[in-house]
């Protein structure tokens, strides 16, 4: 049974929720699995680790700092075990946009960063107008606007592709 350290970052809690579902099939294959916010600001050294896995989120085309700092301050322990990295964004709902090679998000991160991670995903997130501020409410509406996705500032939009989360999380307990 190998230890996974399952590292997040969030926005609005999407990707929280995608992390349990991968904990949930991770451990049915057999590992366990310790869930670790970045906003903690954790740190590698001390914790019992086989595998490492990190998924961020996306707001306004960025990852949040906490991810690229806490890269920077682990590639060698990233790069010393079985890893891999995911990233949760709207733009993955088109279908022409959902895979690691074509996302440009993901693309751009990859570009700003020093790590190469073995593995990685890509998630369509989710848009919950009801639970955003004003000003983000806005700005995402605007932003739908022009891309052509859903605009009804009273909807809630899930885009997760379940299954291909399910996937992912099969793949990680073989790594």
């Amino acid at each position: 049974m190998a230890k996974v350290l399952l590292l997040y970052s969030t926005t609005d809690g999407h990707t929280v929720e995608i992390c349990k579902r991968l904990r949930s099939v991770i451990e049915q294959a057999g590992d366990s699995v310790e869930l670790v916010d970045l906003i903690d600001r954790p740190t590698l050294e001390g914790r019992d680790f086989d595998k490492i896995v990190i998924g961020a989120s996306i707001r306004y085309g960025k990852h949040q700092p906490t991810v690229y700092e806490f890269i920077k301050n682990n590639q060698a322990a990233l790069e010393s075990h079985p890893n891999a990295l995911f990233s949760v964004n709207v733009v993955a709902r088109k279908p022409e946009k959902n895979t690691p090679e074509t996302n440009p998000y993901l693309q751009k991160f990859l570009k700003q960063i020093k790590w190469r991670p073995q593995n990685l995903g890509v998630f369509a997130g989710k848009i919950s107008y009801p639970d955003y501020g004003f000003v983000d409410k806005q700005m995402i509406r605007l932003i739908m606007w022009m891309t052509k996705g859903p605009t009804d500032p009273t909807t809630i939009n899930e885009f997760t592709d379940w299954d291909k989360v399910d996937e992912f999380g099969r793949m990680v307990a073989v790594l």
